[in-house]
């Protein structure tokens, strides 16, 4: 089997590249219309936007997650943003890695789900395990910092 990497990848170790997580409300064609202004980085209150490769806007979760207060949207000066679509269209997927789900009592992901998204189905003689309403999961990010195993990721449903 062959593996292939970028140029970039090779140059940064080999590394595979991760997920860009671009503000909410926007399309693939960001990067097209975004200045770099850093208004919307500036406008977060959560502090979860920061300037990724390029000088363009990027997503971290790994504090906490976006309350989609839409304070980037309504800072920036080129309306790149369009509050009329999904704002992520992304996610949270739950792995086998899920300490539920090897009979371990967790259901911080519940309690730090702003959505409701995330509930706890009851097992006999096990620890209940989670399952995602994907119809109310919003791709907020909210769960992914307190999740003790690292067993929660964020995908494009049609990527799974």
């Amino acid at each position: 089997m062959t593996i292939s990497i970028s140029r970039r990848q090779l140059l940064r170790g080999g590394r595979m590249a991760r997920p860009v997580r671009r503000p909410p409300w926007t399309s693939r064609d960001f990067t097209d219309l975004c200045t770099r202004c850093t208004e919307c980085i500036s406008a977060c209150p959560e502090k979860i936007l920061y300037r990724g490769d390029g000088g363009f806007p990027e997503i971290n979760f790994t504090d906490r997650g976006c309350t989609l207060c839409n304070e980037c949207a309504r800072a920036c000066p080129e309306s790149v943003f369009d509050l009329t679509r999904a704002a992520f269209s992304w996610q949270a997927e739950i792995s086998d890695a899920c300490l539920a789900m090897q009979n371990v009592h967790c259901q911080i992901c519940q309690d730090q789900c702003e959505a409701r998204a995330i509930g706890f189905k009851p097992r006999l003689r096990a620890a209940p395990v989670p399952v995602i309403d994907t119809d109310a999961c919003t791709g907020c990010g909210h769960c992914l910092p307190g999740c003790p195993s690292n067993a929660i990721s964020l995908e494009v449903p049609n990527e799974l």
